[in-house]
C-alpha cells in the first residue's frame, strides 16, 4: 500500500485540505455539531479507506444526506437518537453487501456518470464563487439548489457582488494563480514541485496573509471568513466534543425508518462515486462494489458510535485524489490521520486559513470534472448519449445530486426504450410479384414487452393478400406478450388472407394453428 507513497503523501495533503471545510459546512447544513463532520470525516479517511477495495475513493460526510439529517435530528428528538439510526444504517449497509447488493453500480448509463461528474464540477464552480469574493453566508458543502440559507445557487451569487471581501478576495486570487502555474507551468519544470502540492503553498500563503494583515483596516480577513474547528482546551474537553448514541430508543419505528433511508441513500451515492471515479482512474482498476458496501457500512456503524455523520465515498474528495496523483488507497488514510491529528493539536492553525483559498482550491477541481470539452465530446457521440448526458447536468445543477441521476436515468430508459421499439425487428419487402406483398420479418435475438408496440405497429400495417415470412431463427428468448401478439394476429391474418410462413430452428411451419403451442415446446427461446 505504501508503495507509492512520493505519489500518495502530497495527495493526502490535497485531500486533507478539501476535506476539512466540506466535513464543517455539510455538518453545519446538516443542523449537527461541527464536530460530527470532522468524525465523519476521520472515520471515512481511516477506517473506510482501510476496509475499502477502492484505490483512490475517499469517503466523508456526503452533501447528499444534508437534508436527510437535518429532518431526522428534528423529528427523532435529538442529535443521540440520530446517532442510533446512524449505527443501524451502517449495519444494513452490511447486510446489502452480503445480499450482493452492489451489482446495482454496473446499472448506471456511462452517460448518466459522466454527466453526474461534469454536474457535480459546475456546481462545485458556482456553489465556491460567493466563498471566493468572501461571502460565507451558505455553508460549505451545501450542494443543493435551494440552500439552507433560504437563497439559491444563482441568487447566492448575485448577493456575493453586494459583499465581497476585499482582503479575502485578493487572497483567492493570489491562491488561483499559484494554483494554475504550479499545475501549467512548475509541475512540468521539476519534481519538487510535484512534491510539495500547489495547494498546500496556497493554503501557507493564505494564512500568512491572514497574519500580516489582521490589524489593516481594508485588507484583513474577519473571522467569519475563515475555517472554524472547534477547539479543545484538553484532552479532556476533547472528549467532550464526542456524542455517543441514545441506545434507549432502538425500538421505536421512526428510527428504522430513518437507518434504512440513511443505509440506502448512502449505498447509492457510494455506488454512484464507485462508477465514477473508477471512469476517472488513470489505471483502470476497478473497485469490488460488495466489498465498498461492507466497508462504508462498517464505517457508518462507528461513526455513528462516535457522534460522526454518516458517511458515503464522495466525488469531490475522490476526484481531488486522482487529479492530485494519489495511486493507492493510503492517501484516503492518510488523509484521515491528519484530519485527527490536526483538529487535535493544531486547531488554532487551522483556524487561520482563509476558506477563499479553499474555494479557489475547489475550483480546479471543478473545472477539471467539468471541462466544456466533454459536451463537445458527449454532443459528437449522438443524441443516445447527449440527452442523458445533459439532463443529468441541469438535474444536479437546479435540484440535488440524486434527483438529478434519477432524472439522467429516466431519460437513459426512455432511450433505450425508443431503441427497443426500433431494434425488435427488422423488415424487408422481398417480392411484390403477381400482386401479392411478399415480407421478411426477422426478429432480433432478444424480443420483449418493450417492443410490443412495434411488432404490433408492423403486423397491422401488413396488407391484404400479402405473404408473411416470421423468421426467428435467430432470436433466444421471446417473451410471452410477443407469443399472445403473433397468436391474435393469426385470426387477424386469415381475415384478411395473410399467409404465415413460421421458420425456426425446427423447420418451416405453414400457418400454424397455434403459436402459443408451438413456441411453448422450447419456452425459454424461440
Amino acid at each position: 500500500m505504501f508503495k507509492y507513497i512520493k505519489n500518495d503523501l502530497p495527495a493526502s495533503i490535497v485531500v486533507f485540505f478539501v476535506a476539512l471545510p466540506l466535513c464543517l459546512g455539510i455538518a453545519l447544513a446538516s443542523g449537527a455539531p461541527l464536530f460530527s463532520g470532522l468524525i465523519a470525516g476521520i472515520i471515512g479517511g481511516i477506517v473506510v479507506g482501510a476496509l475499502s477495495g477502492s484505490q483512490i475513493g475517499v469517503s466523508g460526510p456526503a452533501a447528499g444526506l444534508a437534508a436527510i439529517v437535518l429532518t431526522a435530528i428534528g423529528t427523532l428528538g435529538g442529535f443521540e437518537n440520530f446517532l442510533v439510526a446512524v449505527v443501524l444504517g451502517g449495519l444494513i449497509q452490511i447486510i446489502f453487501s452480503i445480499l450482493k447488493a452492489g451489482v446495482i453500480a454496473y446499472y448506471f448509463p456511462s452517460s448518466v456518470i459522466k454527466g453526474m461528474l461534469t454536474g457535480i464540477g459546475i456546481i462545485i464552480i458556482l456553489k465556491q464563487i460567493p466563498h471566493f469574493f468572501g461571502y460565507d453566508s451558505n455553508p460549505e458543502g451545501d450542494f443543493a439548489f435551494f440552500q439552507v440559507d433560504g437563497e439559491n445557487t444563482f441568487s447566492e451569487i448575485i448577493n456575493a457582488i453586494n459583499f465581497i471581501s476585499p482582503g479575502a478576495t485578493f487572497v483567492a486570487v493570489m491562491a488561483l494563480l499559484i494554483l494554475v502555474l504550479w499545475d501549467k507551468v512548475l509541475s512540468k519544470k521539476s519534481k519538487v514541485f510535484q512534491l510539495v502540492q500547489g495547494p498546500l503553498v496556497a493554503v501557507v500563503i493564505g494564512i500568512l496573509y491572514y497574519v500580516f494583515t489582521k490589524d489593516h483596516q481594508s485588507l484583513s480577513i474577519s473571522s467569519d471568513h475563515l475555517v472554524s474547528v472547534p477547539i479543545p482546551d484538553s484532552i479532556e474537553s476533547f472528549g467532550n466534543l464526542l456524542s455517543f448514541p441514545n441506545f434507549a430508543v432502538i425500538g421505536r419505528p421512526e428510527i428504522w425508518i430513518t437507518a434504512f433511508t440513511i443505509a440506502l441513500v448512502a449505498s447509492l451515492e457510494t455506488l454512484l462515486c464507485v462508477e465514477a471515479t473508477d471512469k476517472l482512474d488513470p489505471y483502470k482498476r476497478t473497485t469490488p462494489t460488495n466489498k465498498e458496501l461492507f466497508a462504508q457500512g462498517v464505517g457508518n456503524s462507528i461513526s455513528g458510535m462516535l457522534g460522526g455523520l454518516p458517511v458515503t465515498q464522495v466525488i469531490v474528495r475522490s476526484s481531488a485524489n486522482i487529479q492530485s496523483g494519489g495511486r493507492t488507497k493510503a492517501s484516503a488514510i492518510i488523509h484521515g490521520f491528519f484530519l485527527l491529528i490536526s483538529v487535535m493539536l493544531i486547531p488554532k492553525l487551522l483556524n487561520m486559513i482563509p476558506l477563499s483559498v479553499l474555494a479557489a482550491i475547489l475550483f480546479i477541481v471543478g473545472y477539471k470534472l467539468a471541462k466544456p470539452g466533454l459536451f463537445k465530446k458527449m454532443y459528437n457521440l449522438g443524441w443516445k448519449q447527449f440527452i442523458p448526458f445533459t439532463v443529468t447536468v441541469v438535474g444536479i445543477v437546479f435540484t440535488d445530486l440524486l434527483i438529478g441521476i434519477g432524472l439522467g436515468l429516466a431519460v437513459g430508459i426512455v432511450v433505450i426504450l425508443i431503441k427497443s421499439y426500433q431494434n425488435s425487428h427488422f423488415l424487408h419487402i422481398e417480392d411484390k410479384s403477381n400482386g401479392v406483398h411478399k415480407i421478411k420479418m426477422t426478429l432480433a435475438e432478444e424480443v420483449t414487452f418493450f417492443n410490443k408496440g412495434a411488432i404490433l405497429k408492423e403486423l397491422d400495417s401488413l396488407p391484404e393478400n400479402s405473404y408473411l415470412e416470421l423468421d426467428v431463427r435467430k432470436t433466444r428468448y421471446l417473451d410471452n406478450d410477443i407469443v399472445e401478439i403473433l397468436e391474435d394476429f393469426s385470426e387477424k391474418a386469415q381475415n384478411r388472407n395473410i399467409d404465415i410462413k413460421l421458420v425456426s430452428e425446427r423447420g418451416i411451419v405453414e400457418n400454424p394453428a397455434s403459436y402459443i403451442e408451438f413456441f411453448n415446446l422450447r419456452p425459454k427461446s424461440a
